[in-house]
């Protein structure tokens, strides 16, 4: 299954600027968020909980950014 993080990066941009600035913040190489925002390596529970607290939304936001198919 293939998921549209075009909220996320939207997101991404929004509040970082760039995905390496993003990156940085949120402690994972800009290669590694690449290979997720690719849909090549998945996302794992704490950094969706994270990348939360790092755009100031409520958790409840998860599915938004991460399950829009």
């Amino acid at each position: 299954m293939t998921y549209n993080y075009s909220a996320l990066l939207g997101k991404i941009v929004e509040v970082f600027g760039t995905q390496a600035k993003f990156s940085s913040a949120l402690g994972l190489s800009e290669h590694t968020v690449s290979q997720k925002l690719n849909g090549k390596v998945q996302w794992k529970q704490e950094e969706m909980a994270a990348t939360c607290d790092l755009f100031g939304v409520d958790k409840s936001e998860i599915p938004r950014y991460f399950f829009t198919i």
